[in-house]
């Protein structure tokens, strides 16, 4: 006998479980699918920020924002012509967190400071607009924290313990600050004292912690979670409809699930379809590129057109993109470390291309980084980001964490390049040697007074947040001469792909006729992107992947039930 659901929903991230649980708590019978034995998908791994515009959280905190600013600041830094799923987003996001905070475990605050990336533009905020998730005990989950995927262990500390963005400052001056050397002990401590019971920290921060809240919520909701799962095919009836999935569980049984009112796609986008993802992406990029989007059920893509779906345009701007170094851990895996905000706008440090030139301002956003690259691929695929040993100490470079005492490890395996002369070092990353020492020449001459007349470096509120403040008079800028001297290289990799299913402004998925195929949504990375491949802030794919979760779940629970 088959088994039978109001609601199936595809892919355990941020998306999909939202979706379950928005879709259980308007009352109908829900079931969750994932392929890999553990929950979380990419959002596990993630900053876990949230863009949500003139949300009622930020207000509250005295942060106010509108929905107008937001317009204005999105109709410049997003270049398509339609913008009904724009105002979708806009029109319900709020909604959508007000939903969640009510009816769900889940909890966001405000970023204190968070700068979107184009902080110069009308309409853009300094603050506010982006949210993260409150720190979360992981022992409130009980037997299902082992179900919770792990950070990416390149961004926890002494064996799995997670650090908050205001916990990093503290790090860094624990040897010039009582307070700060206080806190740090405390965290030890809190961190040593879980170890006792548990194979890592389980205080939780960034998208592990939104992860657990919606974890904690797919169980209080009633939401059948089943791991280990994986969708073959979608199964319609006469009219093409959408009626459920084909799937083989963990003991290899092939089965048919119902979804009465809906099948919801949240799987993870492109990026695991090698099929698929070439279409967007530029060039030498297509092979030499990685991602960072977590593997779970692939083809989710693949499924919908099946099922008569279309895709987005083929197009440059498919990804959204992180410059990211490559390396392998101690067990044996690879480890794609991405350079979002620890490295690449503290003073110090340069990138510099194949010809030893460098070729953008290093502290614009990290998808801005890489399409300079994309734009001059012949040249900077890849870069180098180069620095000094002052920096190296006080920064850290990619997998190299600051205040390391020993770098013998990553110099043997070449992930670490280092010299103790600008042209040693140019022979150990094969550019020229004179182009590298004119430039290093060059960019010292004014750092030294914090000047960057290259490339403008430390311009804008942006940079300026992800410098250091100590730094003055720019906080994105310092000369690098202090020996030896380090380079890390550098290649694009996406965090999740831009392109992907049509839908519209309720996330049903469209036909190639442009009609909505019943019965089947899509959201999350699933979802062709509102972005359309440009990124105005920190947090624009979960913003949106809450919103249309919701929008999804609440269309399904609302539809009329396909009867077999």
């Amino acid at each position: 006998m088959e088994d039978c659901f109001d609601v199936v929903v595809i892919g355990s991230g941020a998306a999909g479980m939202a979706a379950a649980c928005v879709a259980a708590r308007e009352g109908c019978s829900v079931l969750l699918l994932e392929q890999a034995p553990l929950v979380g998908g990419t959002t596990a791994i993630s900053g876990g920020m949230v863009w949500l515009p003139a949300n009622h959280l930020a207000a509250q905190a005295g942060m106010p924002d509108t929905l107008e600013a937001a317009r204005t600041y999105l109709a410049q830094t997003v270049p398509g012509e339609d913008r009904r799923r724009i105002e979708s987003f806009l029109l319900h996001a709020g909604e959508a967190l007000r939903y969640l905070e009510a009816r769900t475990a889940v909890r966001l605050q405000p970023v204190p400071t968070y700068p979107d990336y184009y902080p110069g533009l009308p309409g853009a905020t300094l603050r506010g607009r982006v949210l993260e998730p409150t720190p979360y005990d992981g022992r409130a989950l009980g037997q299902d924290f082992t179900l919770l995927r792990p950070p990416l262990p390149e961004f926890t500390l002494f064996g799995g313990m997670m650090i908050s963005r205001q916990d990093i400052a503290h790090f860094r001056k624990v040897g010039r600050s009582p307070r700060s050397a206080l806190h740090v002990s405390r965290l030890l401590a809190r961190h040593a004292s879980q170890r006792l019971r548990a194979s890592r920290g389980t205080t939780l921060h960034l998208g592990n912690a939104l992860v657990a809240q919606l974890l904690q919520s797919v169980r209080q909701c009633g939401v059948q979670l089943r791991t280990g799962t994986r969708v073959e095919r979608l199964l319609r009836d006469t009219t093409a409809r959408v009626v459920g999935v084909e799937i083989v569980d963990a003991s290899n049984a092939r089965r048919s699930v119902r979804g009465r009112r809906g099948i919801i796609l949240a799987t993870g986008g492109l990026s695991h379809c090698p099929e698929l993802r070439p279409r967007f992406v530029p060039g030498r990029a297509g092979a030499l590129s990685a991602t960072l989007a977590t593997e779970g059920i692939p083809g989710g893509a693949q499924l919908a057109l099946e099922a008569g779906a279309q895709l987005s345009q083929p197009t440059e701007t498919g990804a959204f993109w992180v410059p990211a170094s490559v390396d392998t851990r101690a067990d044996g895996s690879r480890a794609v470390f991405p350079h979002t905000v620890s490295d690449r706008a503290k003073p110090g440090l340069i990138a510099v291309a194949r010809d030893g030139c460098r070729f953008a301002n290093e502290a614009i956003s990290y998808h801005d980084f890489v399409r300079a690259q994309l734009e001059q691929q012949d040249r900077a695929l890849p870069a180098w980001l180069i620095c000094d040993a002052r920096f190296l100490w006080n920064y850290g470079l990619g997998r190299v964490r600051p205040f390391a005492w020993t770098l013998r490890s990553e110099v043997a395996r070449g992930y670490l390049k280092r010299a103790r002369s600008i042209t040693a070092l140019a022979h150990a990353i094969d550019v020229p040697a004179a182009a590298l020492e004119r430039t290093l020449a060059e960019y010292n001459r004014h750092a030294r007074s914090g000047q960057d007349p290259a490339f403008g470096r430390g311009g804008d509120a942006y940079q300026r947040h992800l410098g250091d403040a100590e730094q003055q008079p720019n906080p994105c800028v310092a000369p690098i001469e202090h020996a030896p001297f380090y380079a890390v290289a550098v290649w694009p990799a996406d965090l999740g792909m831009s392109a992907g299913i049509v839908t519209d402004d309720a996330a049903r998925v469209l036909s190639r006729k442009g009609q909505a195929i019943p019965g089947l949504y899509a959201c999350g990375n699933d979802m062709a992107s509102i972005m359309e491949g440009a990124y105005p802030g920190p947090g624009i794919t979960l913003g949106p992947a809450l919103t249309f979760a919701y929008l999804a779940a609440r269309d399904a629970a609302r539809s009329i039930p396909h009867e077999t």
